[in-house]
């Protein structure tokens, strides 16, 4: 099963004394799950796949046996429905562990995160990406960000790597991202024409578009993990080029949205599980070096949630 059209992210709940809350989780995740539904022509149950402890999921903030029954948890309730992703990273030889555990638990396939603190070349990266991909045979999405970006002579070579099937792109370049494509699909490689390239931006609908226009059709979604509700609109707005809709959204939810997560690292994640909280699921608090919301921002949040579902 291929990870393709509208992701998941979801978070990771945690008890009020920071241990992670599997029955929290498993609420959560189903009420995620009632919220799917078709869109497009095609009507493609949507969101298509989860990856569960990725960044949204806190994955660096996980130990080992948590990260486990996080990825059981979440392949118990999906139950099949869809594929189920779980984030592997740190250095070379911890990724490879994180891998082992991911598919013993029962995972459809991997987010490698980039490795943990060192820059390298290209070359390295594709490297570290090999080692990581020889200590499992799960299906590979490499996540290009912060210090692992990858140039389009090393991604053409990552098609070498049989069980790495597309790359997340979290850095934002539209000119290397369309390069990188464009190498990749006319390089007449066996597997060119099947491997994914997927919009991991962020607030990805913002960019989503843009990178439409290049041919990047998946994105991963923070706000299904809070509000459902408009993620959905808003991809039924994409798909079906609503542009009425769409810009609304943008305007009224998007861009505000867009604009309190830049005020204060790490809000990324954090007002993605405010909302979550917001919304009535378990959620629980951060762990550090995450920080919640202020009181002051969290009442910004909950204006906006309003006013994007009074936009939809």
């Amino acid at each position: 099963m291929k990870a393709t059209g509208l992701l998941a992210f979801p978070i990771t709940p945690f008890t009020s004394g920071l241990a992670v809350d599997l029955t929290g989780l498993r609420q959560y995740l189903e009420g995620q799950l009632a919220a799917r539904r078709p869109v497009g022509p095609s009507g493609q149950l949507s969101p298509t796949a989860w990856f569960v402890a990725c960044g949204t999921g806190e994955f660096a903030a996980l130990g080992m046996a948590e990260f486990r029954s996080v990825v059981r948890t979440a392949v118990e309730v999906v139950g099949g429905s869809a594929p189920v992703y779980a984030g592997a990273g740190g250095g070379p030889q911890a990724a490879r562990e994180f891998a082992a555990a991911a598919q013993e638990s029962g995972a459809d396939g991997l987010l490698l995160l980039p490795p943990y603190l060192v820059s390298a070349p290209p070359s390295g990266l594709v490297a570290h990406i090999r080692y990581v991909a020889e200590g499992t045979s799960l299906p590979i999405l490499v996540y290009q960000r912060a210090n692992a970006v990858l140039d389009p002579d090393s991604a053409l070579a990552l098609l070498d790597i049989d069980n790495v099937v597309g790359i997340k792109d979290g850095v934002g370049d539209l000119d290397l991202t369309a390069r990188i494509t464009a190498t990749v699909r006319t390089s007449g490689h066996p597997r060119a024409a099947d491997f994914q390239f997927i919009n991991g931006l962020p607030t990805a609908e913002l960019s989503a578009p843009a990178y439409r226009a290049l041919g990047v059709e998946s994105y991963s979604s923070a706000v299904l993990a809070f509000a459902p509700d408009i993620a959905l609109t808003y991809y039924a707005a994409l798909v079906d080029d609503d542009t009425t809709t769409r810009d609304r959204l943008l305007e009224r939810f998007y861009l505000p949205l867009t604009k309190l997560r830049q005020e204060v690292p790490g809000y990324a994640v954090s007002l993605v599980k405010a909302g979550a909280q917001l919304a009535g699921w378990p959620a629980g608090p951060l762990r550090p070096p995450l920080v919640d919301p202020s009181p002051e921002h969290l009442a910004r949040l909950e204006q906006i949630l309003n006013d994007g579902r009074a936009a939809r």
